[in-house]
């Protein structure tokens, strides 16, 4: 087990003209403490425009500044994204190379494609084939760190020329990848690359042992296809922390942050409406009240706790075989010398349980996996060489790159599809705007449910399921029940309760039109008790996608 903390710079409102630099100058002081005290990692976000929730917009200037602050911590980006429109690879390829350098060779590369409205929107990325342009940029900034000179790149995302992308990195091939995953469909995604997940989601431990089993059964398997030219095998959970010989002072000073941490992703990640410049998340949070659940049950309380409490949780995520525990201190509101306290009782009391033969544990891991990587690094297209030197010429590449082919027929198919869903869904937003729960309720006959659960199903999309085959129920409130039947490629809705449901979802009709209408977000339902969810929860957080909805992903 290795240990790491993880920053969003998060900074509720209201705001002093130096608040954002009073955030700074104590998550490096923080930062100091956790490598002196012995953490292995520390992790920095980027993300743009997410105001309050993440005021982390250039992690590699904080990183670089840490690194010069520190002796042995391992500097993680967690993540950059990578999408042309927000980073151009060679721009990737280089910082990377820079912090690699100046830091000793302590740099490991998370990356992502990023899923909020406000950042895709902000940089014009679609949300359809961001995936794809994730996937695409990795593969080009990988080639970047061990091409000389990169042999160019020619796909619907990226066209480059030819060209010697400097400086190279310490470490060699390149630093340790990671992909930041938030359901188990990216763990899958991770291991078929061959790379480290970076899990956002927080899961218990008897739910990160499925995680793990299936993380490392698919990365020793033929389905792992390096992503890049060396293979990182390691799988890290990320829970809110803070430690204090008294439980319950631990929760009085890390529940709010927590709570805070959940809720304005929660904002930003699902269909809330957001103003920028005017919007106030810890406005809403604190007249919402939310509250986090008791310890054992709700994964944001479990590391709020004594050092005891907290070896006897990490020893059961260590039990289920993940790699890493990254934790959150620097959420909401919470205090910094609160932050610095936990950080040196928990590297006096809880480092020291789980030190000991570490190192060997690690090296019979890698042992025991050689094999499997060494066969899956041969299944990785190899480095490329030019048959023939390069000559730069500006016209003739400024020719090439600006040329665009026509869209083809799926592309405007495509298009088209998107541009219904959108159109209906603003119709539908119309049409509950303003009214009340009782008001919607009488309009949602049983004739105008049955062509609502009809047209769901019809809007079935076999890919977004993941495999899934079962039955969903939705008990509408307040005297309704209808079940939506999963099998193969085809959906089929019926009234009445399922016999032996996979997922219940529980909610007044009023909010169920809302959220089809894009203008409620089930986050904050599930938080306000107006939503119950029973059965799977994983399976819930993909229903609307599932059915052509807008995706929080």
């Amino acid at each position: 087990m290795r240990f790491g903390i993880f920053y969003e710079h998060q900074l509720p409102r209201p705001w002093e003209p130096d608040s954002e630099q009073r955030l700074y100058a104590d998550a490096l002081e923080q930062v100091e403490i956790a490598d002196r005290v012995g953490f292995d990692y520390v992790w920095e976000v980027e993300h743009h425009f997410l105001e309050e929730y993440s005021h982390s917009a250039a992690p590699e200037v904080f990183l670089a500044a840490a690194s010069q602050r520190t002796r042995n911590i391992r500097l993680g980006h967690g993540i950059v994204q990578v999408p042309p429109p927000v980073n151009h690879p060679a721009r990737v390829a280089e910082r990377v190379a820079t912090l690699d350098l100046v830091s000793g060779g302590r740099v490991d590369f998370g990356t992502g494609e990023a899923s909020s409205a406000a950042e895709l929107g902000g940089f014009g990325v679609d949300r359809e084939r961001k995936r794809a342009m994730w996937q695409d940029s990795l593969d080009a900034i990988t080639r970047m760190f061990v091409e000389e000179p990169f042999a160019g790149w020619h796909s619907p995302y990226l066209r480059m020329p030819p060209r010697n992308v400097i400086p190279k990195t310490v470490q060699k091939p390149h630093p340790p990848l990671w992909v930041a995953c938030s359901r188990r469909e990216t763990i899958h995604l991770a291991a078929r690359n061959g790379i480290g997940a970076l899990s956002f989601a927080f899961v218990h431990p008897e739910d990160a042992e499925k995680w793990s089993r299936d993380y490392y059964r698919l990365l020793e398997s033929e389905e792992c296809v390096p992503a890049g030219f060396a293979v990182n095998a390691n799988l890290a959970i990320v829970l809110p922390m803070m430690c204090h010989e008294d439980p319950a002072e631990a929760r009085r000073r890390g529940a709010l942050g927590a709570g805070f941490f959940a809720y304005a992703l929660a904002h930003y990640y699902g269909p809330s409406k957001h103003t920028p410049g005017h919007s106030s998340i810890w406005g809403n949070f604190t007249k919402d009240g939310p509250k986090v659940g008791p310890q054992g049950t709700d994964p944001l309380a479990g590391a709020l706790g004594s050092p005891q409490q907290l070896i006897d949780l990490i020893a059961r995520y260590e039990a289920a075989g993940v790699d890493q525990m990254i934790f959150v201190l620097q959420a909401g509101p919470n205090r910094h010398d609160h932050i610095c306290e936990s950080l040196e009782l928990f590297g006096k009391k809880v480092l020291p349980a789980f030190t000991e033969g570490r190192e060997d544990r690690e090296r019979d891991k890698f042992s025991r996996l050689a094999p499997a990587i060494e066969a899956a690094l041969s299944r990785r297209s190899p480095a490329r060489t030019l048959s023939q030197p390069y000559v730069i010429d500006e016209d003739a590449e400024l020719s090439r790159l600006t040329h665009r082919p026509a869209p083809t027929p799926a592309d405007l198919l495509a298009t088209a599809r998107k541009r219904a869903r959108l159109t209906a869904r603003h119709l539908l937003s119309r049409l509950v705007a303003g009214r009340s729960d009782e008001n919607l309720a009488r309009w949602l006959t049983p004739g105008r449910q049955r062509l609502l659960f009809t047209l769901m199903a019809r809007s079935f999309q076999p890919d977004k399921a993941f495999g899934f085959h079962g039955t969903l129920e939705f008990r509408l409130q307040p005297r309704s029940t209808w079940t939506i039947a999963i099998r193969g490629p085809r959906a089929r809705a019926f009234p009445g309760p399922a016999r032996a449901p996979s997922l219940t979802l529980t909610l007044p009709a009023a909010d169920l039109l809302r959220i089809l209408a894009g203008t409620a977000n089930p986050a904050a339902l599930l938080v306000s008790g107006r939503l119950e969810i029973t059965g799977d929860v994983a399976l819930a957080s993909r229903v609307a996608e599932m059915f052509g909805g807008p995706s929080p992903y």
